[in-house]
């Protein structure tokens, strides 16, 4: 019997899971990642937890047959390598698949498949072949979280674009007043992710508080430096005003964001995933709202939340490899 590894790396934490020939996730486990380690010890670890999943698999009278990883950045697809990953910096450059290859094979484990992609194309291909967008032929799949970026399912494929960076649609630039802007880690300022996203709207927000504008925020969080977007949920609901005006600043940016990725492609189903959807329709109402109200040429467009969750990331991973 062929098992199968799905690898989800991020900034914070990295997730493991062991799928069966049927593509069932049948175990999964999440460990800390440490942004202070260089690749090599990095990626070693992965490779011991690798080794243990490999020796589950022959307990279970079958061998892992491939591993498929993402990660939250720049990927050169075809020859496994991470160009870039701005949440750990000191794995940019690294030839994780060779590596990987190697490590099991030393082991005496043989050859086996590693791919590696970025996490937004892993998201994108788990919600069109088992979730939200499945039995589409164009799918967006929308990660709204930290940042915000774009996976594209296009005729039927994952689009990765000429050097497999497609999808960083939330570094477009938009149209601000230049005093306005803030500086996003992409280089530039006054992109969508600098004005819509997770981590750029606590920044406005402590901007305005700054300013001397009044909240009940800084209660909430027990400090204006400890503020999240669960505290603007939860003043957004008791009614506090700048909660209010950032929420509905997120909402316009992102609705902008999507109406413009929606017109250039044409696709007509759109997945959101990501921690922002515990914002329910207090956002995503509003930015659907908005999106209709520019959405003029009478083609329909679904709006979906991701069917898969925190398994969409190990999914898709897995899915590489198919």
């Amino acid at each position: 019997m062929n098992f199968y590894m799905g690898i989800d790396v991020g900034g914070t934490k990295t997730s493991y899971g062991l799928f069966d020939e049927d593509k069932k996730l049948i175990y999964k486990e999440k460990l800390p990642s440490d942004d202070q380690k260089g690749p090599l010890e990095f990626f070693g670890q992965v490779a011991k937890k690798l080794l243990e999943f490999a020796e589950a698999a022959e307990n279970r009278g079958g061998s892992l047959a491939g591993i498929g990883i993402g990660v939250p950045g720049f990927v050169d697809f075809e020859k496994g390598i991470i160009a870039r990953i701005p949440s750990l910096p000191r794995l940019d450059g690294f030839g994780v698949a060779d590596f990987l290859r190697e490590q099991l094979s030393a082991a005496g484990k043989g050859e086996i498949p590693v791919v590696v992609d970025n996490d937004g194309h892993c998201g994108a291909l788990a919600e069109y072949r088992q979730g939200a967008g499945k039995g589409h032929r164009n799918m967006l799949y929308c990660p709204v979280s930290t940042g915000i970026s774009t996976g594209m399912i296009l005729d039927g494929r994952l689009f990765r674009g000429s050097n497999g960076a497609s999808g960083e649609s939330g570094h477009m630039l938009t149209c601000i007043p230049e005093e306005e802007q803030i500086p996003c880690m992409c280089g530039n300022s006054g992109c969508f992710n600098s004005m819509g996203s997770g981590k750029a709207i606590l920044t406005h927000v402590r901007r305005w508080l700054e300013e001397g504008e009044t909240s009940i925020l800084p209660e909430l969080a027990g400090g204006t430096e400890h503020i999240t977007a669960k505290h603007i949920n939860e003043a957004y609901e008791k009614g506090d005003a700048l909660a209010v005006r950032a929420v509905e600043q997120m909402a316009h940016y992102l609705a902008v964001w999507i109406f413009n990725v929606y017109m250039l492609l044409n696709v007509d189903c759109i997945v959101f995933a990501g921690g922002l959807l515990a914002m329910g329709d207090k956002l995503f109402g509003r930015i659907r709202e908005e999106f209709e109200r520019y959405h003029t040429n009478g083609f329909p467009v679904e709006f979906h939340f991701t069917k898969l969750g925190e398994d969409s990331g190990l999914i898709g991973a897995m899915e590489l490899l198919f």
